[in-house]
């Protein structure tokens, strides 16, 4: 959200900031390789360990496994081709990857330790295309039906209703597969955090404030990128402390929720990202699986981690839809709209919106990184 409020000129702005900068310059989806493991920043460690109840070991754990089985997934995936059917990790220490496919005999080919394997009826494609339908007609969409996704654990598309007799309605009139359709009844009422301060605080116009996500170039020109809803083309950004900042360059919403923002000299990207006791750098942008472990910097309510739920989410806010976010049960509050989303040292997305708070918890979505890069031909900045 962007946060109304009038800025005093001279006048020093008492606020936390965050800042996130990323990885490699990479304009395009990430490598299927695995990251060179290193040892994970000690304040991803502390703060994984408060938001996932578990040891500072089993935290390090979980990244290293998480690292290692990025590698293992892709093989997997190569190996299964049409019959794959998503693959997510699981338990403490992310030391399990389920991966799910409808033909048995290719299956039975995935071989490598901590795997499981599991037969299901429908291929990750087609229940990507069953969530294409009902994307295609988001419009028809009731307010009672807010997020719909591509669930792999259950081998299904889940859609979230208030009302499901109206969810059902909406899915018929979609022409979608209902087979493979669940809904799960919810009270979800997501909405874009306009007045939230995750990342570094910046102010729009002098009025609306929003959040850094991760520092970029352009050719030579430095900047930022951060939630679309935030801002349009044109319109000018001070930074937390009231110095001239720079200008939105370009900006997607709804749809899709992300822009970017071209900075003055008064201003110099850094590769970080701020935790809860240190800054955090970043030194890429892998996209982390589903159930593995990912923080968010925000200035609202400051860092905090949770696990991913699922990729490939749309949801739709009072604005209209967005496509192809990422679902976390990572805690958002107003003020941390544009904020940053990093899993181990891996940029992942800035934050679009959500339900909930850091006192109860909540679902958030972050729209991924490097979609943003690949549009508007960026690279992120490096440590």
């Amino acid at each position: 959200m962007l946060r109304r409020r009038t800025v005093t000129t001279g006048c020093a702005l008492a606020i936390s900031v965050l800042t996130l900068m990323a990885a490699p310059a990479v304009a395009e989806r990430a490598p299927a390789a695995a990251p060179a493991a290193s040892a994970p920043a000690p304040a991803m460690i502390d703060a994984m360990s408060r938001d996932l109840g578990i040891t500072r070991e089993q935290a390090e754990s979980r990244l290293l496994n998480e690292a290692r089985f990025t590698g293992v997934e892709a093989a997997a995936t190569a190996k299964l081709g049409a019959s794959y059917a998503g693959s997510w990790l699981s338990g403490p220490t992310s030391a399990t990857l389920t991966v799910a496919a409808t033909d048995a005999a290719a299956l039975d080919g995935v071989q490598s330790a901590g795997v499981e394997r599991k037969l299901v009826a429908h291929s990750l494609a087609s229940l990507d295309a069953t969530k294409a339908a009902l994307d295609k007609a988001a419009a028809k969409a009731p307010k009672s039906t807010p997020v719909w996704y591509v669930d792999v654990r259950t081998n299904s598309v889940v859609v979230e209703s208030a009302q499901p007799a109206e969810a059902a309605a909406f899915i018929a009139a979609s022409g979608a597969d209902a087979s493979m359709i669940r809904v799960e009844r919810s009270a979800e009422a997501p909405q874009t955090f306009y007045d939230l301060r995750g990342g570094d605080a910046y102010y729009i116009n002098n009025s609306a404030r929003c959040s850094i996500g991760f520092s970029v170039r352009k050719g030579s020109t430095p900047g930022f990128v951060s939630a679309g809803h935030c801002g349009r083309a044109g319109n000018s950004t001070t930074g937390y402390n009231g110095v001239a900042q720079g200008t939105f360059q370009g900006s997607s919403f709804p749809t899709n929720d992300y822009s970017w923002v071209a900075v003055n000299s008064n201003w110099t990207p850094r590769p970080w990202v701020r935790g809860s006791s240190g800054n955090v750098t970043v030194s890429g942008s892998t996209v982390a699986g589903v159930g593995a472990s990912i923080c968010r910097s925000g200035s609202t309510t400051g860092w905090h981690c949770g696990t991913v739920l699922q990729r490939n989410t749309s949801v739709t806010y009072s604005q209209g839809t967005v496509y192809e976010v990422t679902r976390t049960n990572v805690c958002a509050e107003p003020g941390d709209s544009g904020g940053s989303y990093i899993s181990g040292s891996q940029a992942q997305g800035v934050t679009s919106g959500g339900s909930g708070n850091c006192s109860s918890g909540g679902t958030t979505f972050f729209q991924p990184v490097n979609e943003i890069l690949s549009v508007y031909g960026l690279t992120l900045v490096t440590g």
